[in-house]
């Protein structure tokens, strides 16, 4: 999360689940080059005008100076995001052409693979066209200045400008001003605690995870599983069945657990213990337009021991049973609290702290449920078809899975490291995933 002392202009100073990310960034960028960047893309039902949209986006994104700014230490050796008084950098926008869609989808893993050119530059909106059928609109972040949920809703607030005849006042009520949470110590202590606590009973049974390959300068690869309307019903109606109301994250965890073990047994690996480390959004709907900027995701984290990998109604009781324990003990608010404690560490040394808990080992793959999307279903007049997010994963563990549902469908998107596992283990892991949610449906 990031706040701003009030009487501190132009100063939005960091937790450190902000410096934690800005951490991970900088890890990224020294092993794949691009830092920790993610995209969401709009798949549109027609042609984007380019050159009306490119120049009514560059007057939206000049309400927004913020997204400009850059990490920097002040007297207190406390990091914050320096916010520049006006914009003084030109739009990041480029424009594609291409013959399908599938041409468009290898456009789009170029694209969030592409660094961003410095340490003020955080945001770049590609427009793809596909001749005459369809259109793609993304916006590529780096994790630093968003999240996936506040990204999405900055989206949200481009549509309302296009909507309301580019009327500035989407950026009002967009407040930077809170506590910089300098005090309660022996509450960010105890939090601090608590979770290492945690981290301890977690490192009893150390997590498997798949070798990460050597080099530098390696991209992503992403797959898309998109479910057309009926099936998504089917995926949500074997949820209720099989998890309970509102269980879907953890019968969709369920089936990636799975997917994974197939390609851990198909290399005749082990059947060790996983480790998946989900976010989960510590916003309530009324906080968003207040907390929009920078990062407010916490974690859960579920360990799958090797004896129920088999038995996917024993994963979810598993699921269920943990993420029951962990809110219950309250782990996610004190992962929030406790991580103010490392703001003011190096980042050297906070690399060291990201690395020694489980030996290094984060989490055998990441994953993350964003629900329904709350995009409105159009924009400059062209229809959403669809909605989806592509994240660059932290490596180690390079591999990641991140779902969400708009327009009745429900999209997962499988993100992995070059060399990590192969397009034909990717293949796997998509008709895995799709059996585990459809049982009886012929894919």
């Amino acid at each position: 999360m990031g706040f701003v002392i009030p009487s501190s202009k132009n100063k939005l100073y960091l937790s450190g689940c902000d410096w934690i990310i800005s951490t991970l960034d900088y890890i990224m960028k020294s092993t794949t080059c691009a830092g920790n960047i993610s995209q969401v893309v709009l798949i549109l039902d027609s042609v984007v005008d380019r050159t009306e949209f490119q120049n009514r986006l560059g007057r939206f994104i000049s309400e927004f100076p913020v997204v400009y700014g850059r990490i920097v230490r002040d007297i207190t050796i406390c990091p914050y995001w320096r916010i520049p008084g006006k914009s003084e950098h030109g739009l990041n926008f480029t424009y594609y052409s291409c013959s399908n869609e599938e041409e468009m989808l290898a456009l789009l893993g170029r694209c969030v693979n592409k660094p961003f050119k410095n340490e003020s530059d955080h945001l770049a909106f590609h427009l793809i066209n596909t001749g005459s059928q369809k259109s793609c609109l993304a916006m590529t972040f780096d994790h630093r200045l968003f999240d996936a949920g506040g990204a999405e809703f900055f989206i949200g607030l481009l549509q309302q400008y296009l909507e309301n005849d580019n009327s500035p006042a989407v950026s009002k009520g967009i407040t930077l001003n809170a506590s910089a949470h300098l005090s309660g110590w022996i509450r960010k202590f105890l939090s601090g605690r608590n979770v290492n606590r945690k981290v301890i009973a977690l490192s009893k049974n150390p997590p498997e995870m798949l070798p990460i390959s050597t080099g530098k300068n390696k991209f992503f690869k992403f797959r898309l599983i998109s479910f057309d309307r009926q099936t998504t019903d089917a995926v949500y109606d074997n949820a209720y069945k099989e998890a309970g109301y509102l269980m879907e994250m953890p019968y969709l965890l369920a089936s990636v657990v799975q997917a994974v073990h197939a390609v851990f047994k198909n290399r005749g690996l082990s059947a060790g213990n996983y480790l998946s480390t989900v976010s989960i959004d510590m916003r309530t709907g009324a906080d968003f337009k207040q907390e929009l900027f920078l990062n407010h995701v916490s974690y859960l984290f579920f360990q799958i021991l090797s004896g129920i990998l088999e038995n996917k109604d024993k994963i979810i009781n598993s699921i269920k049973m943990q993420m029951y324990e962990q809110i219950k003990a309250g782990i996610p608010r004190d992962m929030m609290e406790a991580s103010h404690l490392t703001r003011i560490a190096p980042m050297a040394f906070l690399k060291k702290i990201i690395d020694m808990p489980l030996n290094g080992k984060l989490a055998t793959f990441i994953f993350s449920h964003l629900g329904k999307s709350p995009l409105s279903p159009e924009i400059m007049g062209a229809k959403i078809e669809n909605v989806f997010q592509m994240p660059r994963v932290p490596a180690p563990p390079g591999l990641g899975f991140f779902s969400n549902h708009y327009n009745g469908r429900l999209n997962m998107v499988i993100s992995y490291l070059d060399g990590l596992i192969s397009d034909d283990e990717a293949a796997v892991m998509e008709h895995q995933i799709k059996q585990g949610l459809i049982k009886q449906h012929n894919f």
